[in-house]
């Protein structure tokens, strides 16, 4: 999700780390020693899964791993006129739990519309009466709306009942719980206005422009995920964060007007009953090139051209192991296409909806979206659906399975939610790092690679040195659903910098290496922060728990320096570090071009003939210790100029004091 274009070209940039003027440099004020957190925390839920067995510290699924699958079948009908959507749906429930299932919690994000719900920054355009859920039947028994809700008393009898049905959380409680390893069955019949607003205001949640664009979103009501580790999850929706569902089956039928053009999650699966035979022929042609090909232009809409006559016209789609379902529609879209080449799968189409007037928006899209689609493919797993979609509308940033709410300002990054969380299923209501971040991270490489560039993290994780500190800043654990004015911090932009001293720690072809069997082995799987912190820790080879714990759980930086240098035939460095995180500790040396031989040292690089960059591990902090002794034994070549951390891969508030020069 990108709020707006302008933000997501500062994301991806190091200027990101500053949310705000830099704060004036502080004096340290620190103890002789500190204590070095060498493990992460491990609360409840998941010590809960390691006994379960369903997650373990291999971070990959555990024998006894689950999830819960849901398979909708859902039937809507559009009514331009009163903005007005009105659905029924079914959904099969695969309790593949171990235990019965005794209640069924709803997603009802539309009631997010309604006047008296809480809400994040992300306020709706327009207030409606919500989500308004008109029947309920759970395996064949039907739910008295009406009924005042009474909560059991112990011993008596379950009750079938709902509750919440006006909040974004609703919960059906089951008078016969549906068992362990069985499916279920709910129905529920409902309608929505979907709020308008010609300005964009309210983000995702504007759905709508006037009575002839419509993009709904979060539009039907929705199981909520049910895991191993929490049960259900029970955070209402405020806004600013986005999601985290079940996968399945979608079988969508969406009744509109008959020349309205609609695009959506899935593949049409009646293309001969709404769209006109050139519509047809001419999408026959999409995969035969890289070129661009009109498929509807803008004198070729309405009933008869583009789409088949009639009043009336039902589109289905159909998509198996996604998310989500989210869609577009109206009367005045344009549609082009072109395609992508996925590795292992071959070409598959890039559809753009859009109208006439913003074209504009449209001019490089299918390109930069081709070079998302195979570039992310080659960096983590192949592209895993059929198609691509990009939906013109007032949401110009988010995204869905195969559907890219946006023009072409932010398709990179939208598309790279096709990897997390559409694929790998991440928790974005708590930790929406692991789906943003990662995202981010994501985009720096494309966006390198795009100008044909090797990509340069250089400076990311020194960077947060000047913002750690700050005492509105929540850390990355914290849930991303309360972050409040942090959000987009804590969310978007530090995990790229953590990453950074990753890669300065490992290389960044070993990060880069390691997510591409993470996304392998949680692909439509559903990975928490500790699955993802001892998956790496494996791959890498090392036990790095130290730091994830002060990158996820704390907001220290390292903040290390040269206190002093003495030369001889030994050269000593003094580092200081006046942080709480360690690092590990890398000096470039740089000598003067003549003089004897220069030494090896077993734990030096040379770079080029004059200039050899030295590394100790973390570990030489790991006693509590603020300074270590540095020793240069290169010899009698004379030494100009020493710089701590050259590569700016690790947090520090003043890049000024890591050098000393021989004068």
């Amino acid at each position: 999700m990108i709020k707006r274009l302008f933000t997501f070209l500062m994301l991806i940039t190091t200027t990101v780390v500053m949310a705000q003027n830099p704060l004036p440099l502080r004096k340290s004020v620190e103890t002789s020693k500190r204590a070095i957190r060498m493990d992460v925390p491990l609360p409840n839920p998941i010590m809960n899964a390691f006994e379960a067995k369903t997650r373990g510290f291999s971070g990959k699924p555990g024998p006894n791993y689950w999830q819960l699958e849901t398979d909708y079948t859902i039937k809507a009908t559009l009514n331009p006129q009163t903005q007005t959507i009105w659905g029924s749906e079914v959904i099969k429930i695969h309790n593949n739990s171990n235990q019965p299932m005794d209640r069924i919690v709803l997603r009802l994000d539309h009631n997010i519309f309604r006047a008296d719900v809480p809400r994040g920054s992300s306020v709706p355009a327009e207030t409606t009466e919500g989500m308004v859920v008109t029947r309920i039947v759970v395996n064949g028994d039907q739910v008295d709306l009406g009924a005042r809700t009474s909560f059991r008393r112990r011993g008596g009898e379950p009750k079938l009942q709902v509750m919440g049905l006006q909040q974004t959380v609703a919960t059906i409680f089951l008078a016969e719980p549906i068992p362990a390893k069985s499916t279920g069955t709910l129905e529920i019949d409902w309608n929505t206005k979907l709020p308008g607003g010609e300005n964009g205001r309210g983000h995702r949640m504007t759905q709508r422009w006037g009575s002839n664009v419509f993009q709904p979103t979060q539009w039907f009501p929705r199981l909520a995920k049910f895991d191993d580790m929490r049960g259900w999850e029970t955070n209402v929706y405020l806004g600013p964060t986005e999601f985290f569902n079940n996968f399945g089956r979608f079988d969508v039928s969406i009744d509109v007007p008959a020349g309205w053009i609609v695009s959506g999650t899935g593949i049409l699966q009646n293309p001969e009953e709404v769209l006109s035979a050139q519509t047809r022929e001419r999408l026959t042609k999409v995969l035969d090139s890289d070129d661009e090909i009109v498929i509807v232009g803008e004198d070729e809409r309405g009933a008869g051209k583009a789409t088949a006559e009639g009043e009336s016209l039902v589109w289905r789609f159909v998509a198996d192991k996604v998310n989500d379902f989210a869609w577009a529609a109206s009367p005045d879209f344009m549609w082009t296409a072109t395609r992508a080449t996925i590795p292992e799968k071959g070409p598959i189409p890039i559809h753009m909806v859009y109208l006439p007037e913003r074209a504009r928006l449209f001019e490089r899209a299918g390109e930069i979206t081709r070079h998302a689609l195979e570039f992310y493919s080659e960096l983590w797993a192949p592209y895993p659906f059929p198609q691509m979609t990009m939906q013109d509308g007032p949401s110009a940033g988010m995204e869905y399975p195969m559907v890219v709410n946006s023009n072409q300002g932010a398709a990179d990054h939208e598309v790279a939610h096709q990897w997390w969380p559409m694929m790998v299923g991440t928790n974005e209501t708590r930790y929406g790092w692991m789906d943003e971040g990662f995202n981010t991270y994501m985009n720096i490489l494309s966006a390198a690679d795009s100008r044909g560039q090797p990509a340069n993290l250089n400076g990311r994780g020194a960077s947060y040195g000047r913002r750690s500190g700050d005492d509105d800043e929540a850390t990355m654990m914290w849930l991303s659903n309360y972050a409040g004015d942090g959000y987009s911090f804590q969310t978007y932009s530090k995990a790229p910098l953590m990453l950074s001293m990753l890669g300065g720690i490992v290389g960044d072809e070993a990060v880069i290496n390691a997510m591409k069997k993470y996304t392998k082995t949680w692909a439509f799987k559903h990975p928490s922060p500790w699955d993802y912190v001892f998956f790496m820790n494996n791959e890498l080879g090392q036990n790095l728990e130290w730091f994830w714990y002060y990158w996820l759980w704390t907001t220290e930086s390292v903040n290390g320096s040269i206190q002093k240098v003495s030369t001889g035939s030994t050269t000593n460095v003094t580092v200081h570090q006046a942080g709480q995180m360690p690092s590990p500790v890398v000096l470039k040396v740089e000598f003067e071009t003549s003089g004897p031989a220069i030494k090896s040292m077993s734990n030096a690089k040379m770079i080029d003939a004059n200039t050899a960059v030295v590394t100790w591990p973390a570990s030489v902090w790991f006693n509590g210790d603020r300074t270590f002794n540095a020793e240069l034994k290169f010899g009698g070549r004379k030494i100009k100029k020493i710089t701590l951390d050259p590569d700016g891969r690790f947090p520090d508030n003043n890049a000024a004091d890591n050098v000393w020069e021989n004068k």
